[in-house]
């Protein structure tokens, strides 16, 4: 993809070694040697040839005919004020910052992004090349009545045969005159449009000194064919002069069958005609690349361009309203021809207007598609676009579209084509407007156009209108229309696009997402709208990689951060070597497919480091409220890179584009008895500060052993059938009764019901153990625990389990119940202990192997046995011992208890998560 030179070049006055810097920017083709027009040439008039198109000339007559001098200055007014809307915002856009070339597509692109830029752009110039050979065609099917062979005119030389491949011929003749003048350069096309300009300035003048000179007339006019193929009547049309009866009688509506069609007109009919010719507003923003200063000239020609012309039309309607009977106007829409003081020049006129919007049409076309071709959106396809001459004309722009106009006129009559024509042209305004619109409603600081007659209104308003007018002149086109830009933003999507031209998308998003992050008040906070916000701290993803993915399952919608410590002092470093990190991180969580923010900090140690990021990370309301840590063992972390397919490399190291591999990005797993970064002692410290900020605690054990298919995006319906094992007693506390009432034990409950709800877990089925004293009659409490799970709505398999035969526990059953923490406290000695927590980890295997199959590393479970295997498992974490010189022997207890359980989550929840109020 191309890269965009910096926003500050662009307004820099003066560069390296003196060289001096346009204040516009770069501009096109050729840069800035190429920018010679002036705002009159280069934008006034090609805009008003545009706009005036065929339609000064053979349409003024239909539209008043038709609609009547009333409706028609209605239609006017509603057509004039749709594109003034449009070309308020492309005033705001242009005098924003520097243009350059590509006009709307440049403008849309840098604002909305590529992908509906370049999709939007390609449209733009589709419509630009047909409308071109719909220019060139009308200026054949022109010249036809006139010197055709088979004219039915009354006058005429007849000199010209006819047919499909002798209209193909005139087209393409006039099209290689056309596509010459564009080859040799914008200076040639500017003095052609001003000698072209001259000629419809002159053409209408003689027209208007027409209405005035010439003296009432009668015009006899072409007799029609009937219904059963006879003629009809000749009629007889009447030029009054001004006169006020025949103003009267044109002031209403009069709509009739279009002689031309034979389809009766209706207002929206009408409307249409004249909104076709009046959408050229763009064709002096096209030349942006060639303007001496384009953020003055555009809004400037532009707006000077519509008034004119929109002035001109005003006294059309009103001379023929005056001077011209209904029959005159609505059965010949050529009269300016008949009333004229010398025929031929109208005719010039009518040539003149053909030959330039066709020059103006493929030239724009060219200049756009160069543009595309620069920033490569496309692929080698657009290559030859890019060629330009030595003086920075893009002839090979101008070819390659001169030869798709060729294949367009292939087609012959593109009558329906002229409709698709203008729906694009609209679907590029209404961008333009969209654009404008999103620029606004961002309020980015660096939107501050020096043309502020705009406001949101306006471009919401254009937006609408456009879209309005897209369907009212063909629906078909328009949702045709819309379905391809649909389908181009999907394609840009897939292949990339640039991130260095800025997306106003971030800047709303920005602004919405402060907007109501600050509605987001903690102190409304319920119960029952809690959710899981994680922060996962991640030493090297490459070990970690199952864990990132069971942590974006656990989050349920919440907040994922994750953390990151960088050991070291910012007072002895250069800069801060967290920054350049960010990258890398932010591409592991594109290629994990997870829904995580990233949060990286520097610290003279890790402890500290997860202190600042609890407490800093997120904003207002989005804050975690959970800490999920890996476990501190003696396993030899694993290089989960070498074997997930997400993250699979080419064997140089690089990927496309020649950005480096993801892989070499982290270092390498950390070898077997290598030293850490994190004592057990700080481990334990960094799970008791976040249980003193009142954060939950998760600690994760052997996620590298989960079931593959059990971390995967889609649905788990096919998966091998598995248990998931909540234990949520405290089971280094030996006592019976209902410690699962707890909050802990009802967090232990959420978080498994949570993981239940995602797709790749629907098919685990949830057992709960209610561990039972072993003088406790079974079935009251798994009564009592029922009930809960039905207030809950949680849906599991209760299994009653005898806690304590064969234990310490069972040794003292008539001793007062030992406060918490007497075994993690070491109120009881270390060998008592262990054996607690030998025998707890010997209960929970036994339960796995039980469950139709033994778990991983589970005692009776074979790997021939069929059956449901315990896929993970959950378990109440003890808080740590008060003493800080207990913490080992709590991280040793940890380790016995959780030893050869597979993948496993002990967990120790401090606030309330369930609820069983509505």
């Amino acid at each position: 993809m191309a890269n965009e030179n910096s926003p500050l070049l662009a307004y820099r006055l003066l560069g390296e070694e003196g060289v001096s810097f346009p204040a516009n920017g770069a501009g096109g083709p050729g840069g800035a040697s190429a920018r010679k027009l002036s705002t009159f040439l280069g934008v006034v008039v090609p805009t008003v040839l545009s706009m005036f198109s065929i339609v000064v000339f053979l349409r003024i007559g239909f539209v008043v005919g038709h609609a009547g001098l009333l409706q028609a200055l209605a239609m006017l007014l509603v057509a004039y004020f749709i594109l003034a809307l449009t070309v308020l915002s492309v005033c705001a856009i242009a005098t924003n910052g520097a243009v350059r070339g590509g006009g709307a597509y440049f403008m849309i692109s840098r604002t909305l992004g590529p992908e509906v830029g370049g999709s939007i752009g390609l449209m733009f110039y589709l419509a630009n090349v047909c409308g071109c050979a719909v220019s060139l065609l009308g200026l054949v099917e022109a010249m036809l009545d006139v010197f055709g062979a088979d004219a039915t005119g009354s006058s005429g030389l007849r000199v010209l045969p006819q047919g499909y491949g002798w209209n193909l011929l005139y087209g393409s003749l006039l099209l290689g005159l056309v596509g010459g003048v564009c080859t040799l350069g914008a200076g040639l096309y500017a003095r052609a449009s001003f000698l072209t300009f001259l000629l419809v300035s002159g053409s209408l003048a003689s027209v208007l000194v027409s209405f005035v000179a010439v003296r009432p007339r009668d015009i006899p006019l072409t007799p029609r064919p009937g219904p059963n193929g006879s003629s009809l009547p000749p009629q007889v049309g009447h030029f009054t002069g001004f006169n006020s009866s025949t103003l009267k009688a044109n002031l209403g509506a009069g709509y009739a069958k279009d002689y031309t069609t034979g389809a009766t007109m209706t207002f929206a009919s009408v409307f249409a005609v004249l909104f076709n010719g009046c959408t050229g507003i763009m064709a002096g923003a096209n030349m942006s690349g060639e303007l001496q200063d384009p953020s003055r000239a555009i809004p400037l020609g532009t707006i000077v361009a519509v008034a004119y012309t929109f002035f001109v039309y005003i006294l059309l309607f009103f001379l023929s309203s005056f001077t011209c009977d209904r029959i005159l106007l609505r059965e010949d829409y050529g009269f300016f021809q008949a009333i004229s003081l010398w025929p031929p020049l109208v005719l010039t006129g009518i040539y003149a207007t053909s030959l330039s919007a066709s020059m103006s049409s493929l030239i724009g076309a060219s200049r756009i598609l160069h543009a595309l071709a620069q920033d490569n959106l496309f692929g080698a396809i657009l290559a030859p676009a890019k060629v330009v001459s030595q003086g920075g004309n893009p002839w090979g722009a101008v070819l390659y579209s001169w030869g798709l106009v060729q294949l367009v006129l292939l087609a012959g009559t593109l009558n329906t084509l002229a409709a698709v024509v203008t729906v694009f042209y609209l679907v590029a305004y209404a961008a333009v407007d969209l654009s404008c619109l999103s620029l606004e409603w961002a309020s980015a600081p660096n939107f501050r156009p020096t043309f502020n007659l705009f406001s949101w209104h306006t471009c919401l308003l254009g937006v609408a209108s456009c879209l309005l007018m897209m369907f009212l002149i063909s629906p078909g086109a328009a949702g045709g229309s819309l379905l391809l830009m649909g389908l181009l933003s999907a394609l840009l999507t897939a292949r990339g696009g640039p991130s260095s031209w800025g997306y106003v998308s971030q800047a709303l998003l920005f602004h919405q997402v402060r907007k109501y992050l600050l509605r987001l008040d903690v102190r409304k906070d319920h119960v029952k709208f809690w959710r899981p916000q994680l922060l996962l701290l991640v030493g090297n993803p490459r070990g970690a990689l199952p864990l990132l993915r069971l942590a974006n399952q656990l989050k349920k919608g919440g907040l994922y951060v994750l953390g990151h410590v960088t050991l070291g002092d910012l007072d002895s470093l250069p800069s801060d070597p967290v920054q350049p990190q960010y990258g890398a991180w932010l591409s592991l969580v594109d290629r994990a497919q997870v829904k995580a923010f990233v949060d990286l900090t520097l610290s003279p140690s890790v402890r500290q480091g997860a202190q600042h990021l609890l407490r800093i990370s997120g904003l207002g309301g989005m804050k975690p409220n959970t800490l999920v840590l890996g476990f501190y063992d003696d396993a030899a972390p694993q290089d989960h890179f070498l074997t997930d397919p997400a993250f699979s490399e080419p064997a140089d190291g690089t990927r496309e584009g020649g950005s480096p591999a993801l892989s070499t990005l982290f270092p390498p797993p950390r070898a077997p008895g290598s030293p850490r970064a994190l004592s057990p002692q700080d481990y334990v410290a960094t799970v008791a500060d976040a249980l003193k900020m009142n954060k939950n605690v998760v600690l994760a054990r052997a996620c590298g052993a989960l079931p593959p298919e059990r971390l995967s995006r889609g649905s788990g319906g096919t998966c091998q059938l598995h248990h998931v094992d909540v234990w949520p007693l405290n089971l280094l506390r030996p006592r019976g009764g209902p410690g699962y009432v707890d909050v802990c034990g009802l967090f232990l409950l959420q978080m498994a019901t949570i993981l239940g709800m995602v797709p790749a877990w629907h098919s685990a089925r949830l057992r709960i153990f209610l561990c039972l004293g072993p003088h406790e009659a079974p079935g009251a409490a798994e009564g009592r625990l029922r009930a809960l799970l039905s207030q809950l709505r949680i849906r599991a398999q209760v299994q009653e389990v005898v806690w304590g035969e064969g234990s310490a526990s069972s040794q003292e059953p008539e001793e007062e119940e030992e406060e918490e923490g007497d075994f993690v406290n070491g109120r009881r000695g270390d060998a008592e202990a262990e054996a607690l927590a030998r025998s707890a980890n010997a209960l929970v295997r036994a339960q796995q192997g039980r469950g139709g199959g033994g778990g991983p590393g589970g005692p009776e479970g074979g790997e021939g046995e069929e059956g449901p295997t315990t896929a993970l498992t959950f378990l109440y974490l003890p808080r740590p011992p008060a003493d800080p010189a207990r913490y080992p022997r709590y991280l040793a207890l940890l380790e016995i208890l959780s030893r050869d359980l597979g993948p496993t989550l002990l967990i120790h929840g401090v606030t309330p998560v369930t609820c069983t109020d509505l």
